[in-house]
């Protein structure tokens, strides 16, 4: 395993857009089920390397689904020019996220549609996958073979163990044994695979031995939107009403594996003390449970919808602590990235979740604030009340230290630069082989999207299995 960010290099090696090498630049294929505009992280974190590697010298092809990934009647562009990368977006690649049926068939259907067009890309030379969809290393496999080129595998978050984690999918269940095999495939595949912390590191290690060509990378801070406003020049907080309040924000993908309802409850603890106001921005399943909170009445309880990135700075900034939440079965599963943002905006935090965690490590290594296990609302309510007393002298103090870190070792160029570094060295070294066989995974992700859309569908109709 190859740990990098104690040592980073700050400065991002750049060359000019269209910079071309011979006749024809070198392609870079990446698929992805999200890309910017829409606002999941996962996409926003694959545009920044795209585009980095744009300036680099590389063409770069993005081939990412037409609609929203979160609210399928959002519609974007079939194709653009974003920041030099070129972006194609499918057609019946996602149908929203209200059943595991449903979001198994888009994204086999988007798995094909990527396909078809990846076999007529000319100068192909390397390929980036990701874990959304979280089948498409069946498609990298089988594009890595076909095409005889080497396949990067960057995990953004692990299935089907958190599927299993929180009881969607049964350990021993034909998807669940579909996906592990998916993955020993891409492991073995793969020249380079690129983790998100330790944990996931040590996940990833007990699928496959993959210590020769695993990196771990946290995911950047997005510190171009990511502009530091004071409070008293923050049009958000005036705009929402909270000049004089103590903001404690939750900002981002509102997840059943990042749960939400210890803090929830510590804010119901606060119901009659004017001062705070708990704001909960972005989307996803376990929003009900604000939404719930509201409608009992708890005033100091509010929701607002995902913010643009343009309005990220000011949205972020305008909390006075940031939460983050992990759940107990999800550490080395996934990795909430909305920590990097918090810190990048100079606001303490209150992380919720595992004492072993890189929650916990990024707040213990760093200083940044309190950690507290889920479930303990008593104990958030105190670290919230202690970060309250502090002065603005003393908050702005532990903020900066995040601010500190995501301009060091945590920095958007200094990581995107490492990234891409290992993009290009695993494209080098051009671990391919022959295509027999590799077809079998994708085909076999159909079917299993098949078969647990008609169970899904028998059950619903009450029809009598055959």
């Amino acid at each position: 395993m190859r740990p990098t960010t104690e040592s980073l290099s700050t400065e991002a090696s750049r060359l000019p857009l269209g910079t071309t090498f011979g006749d024809r630049r070198k392609t870079l294929l990446i698929i992805t089920q999200v890309y910017v505009p829409d606002p999941a992280a996962v996409g926003q974190q694959i545009s920044d390397a795209a585009a980095a590697m744009v300036r680099r010298g590389w063409r770069v092809v993005v081939l990412t689904s037409a609609r929203g990934y979160e609210d399928p009647r959002t519609k974007y562009k079939k194709r653009q020019m974003l920041e030099g990368v070129e972006v194609i977006r499918l057609p019946l690649s996602s149908f929203g996220k209200s059943s595991i049926p449903v979001r198994l068939i888009a994204q086999s259907l988007f798995l094909l549609e990527a396909m078809l067009r990846a076999l007529v890309i000319r100068d192909l030379r390397g390929i980036l996958i990701s874990t959304s969809p979280p089948a498409a290393p069946a498609a990298g496999v089988a594009l890595s073979a076909v095409r005889r080129v080497p396949v990067e595998y960057w995990v953004m978050d692990l299935n089907p163990d958190q599927m299993v984690a929180m009881g969607k999918l049964g350990p021993r269940s034909l998807p669940a044994r579909v996906f592990e095999a998916m993955n020993r495939l891409i492991l073995r595949r793969a020249s380079e695979v690129v983790v998100l912390d330790r944990f996931m590191a040590d996940r990833i290690l007990r699928k496959a031995d993959v210590s020769d060509k695993i990196t771990v990378l946290p995911p950047w801070p997005h510190e171009d939107h990511l502009q530091r406003v004071p409070h008293e020049q923050n049009a958000f907080r005036r705009e929402h009403g909270l000049d004089g309040k103590f903001v404690v924000m939750y900002s981002g993908n509102h997840s059943p594996a990042n749960p939400i309802t210890t803090l929830v409850e510590a804010a119901k603890q606060f119901r009659s003390d004017a001062r705070y106001v708990f704001l909960f921005v972005g989307g996803g399943r376990a929003k009900r449970e604000v939404e719930t909170a509201i409608a009992q009445g708890y005033s100091n309880i509010r929701s607002l919808p995902y913010q643009p990135l343009g309005r990220l700075g000011h949205s972020l900034s305008a909390a006075d602590v940031h939460v983050v939440s992990l759940g107990n079965d999800m550490v080395g599963i996934v990795h909430p990235s909305k920590i990097y943002g918090a810190m990048a905006v100079g606001r303490p935090l209150l992380t919720i979740g595992p004492a072993e965690s890189h929650l916990a490590d990024l707040v213990t290594r760093y200083g940044l604030g309190y950690h507290v296990a889920q479930g303990d609302v008593a104990g958030a309510v105190d670290a919230l009340r202690k970060l309250a007393a502090l002065s603005a002298d003393e908050l702005r103090a532990m903020g900066e230290r995040g601010v500190r870190a995501t301009h060091g070792d945590l920095s958007q160029p200094a990581l995107v630069e490492e990234f891409c570094r290992v993009i290009e060295s695993g494209i080098g070294s051009a671990r391919t082989g022959s295509a027999g066989g590799h077809w079998l995974p994708l085909v076999s992700v159909v079917a299993v999207a098949a078969v647990v859309a008609v169970r899904a569908v028998r059950r619903r109709h009450g029809v009598a299995r055959l």
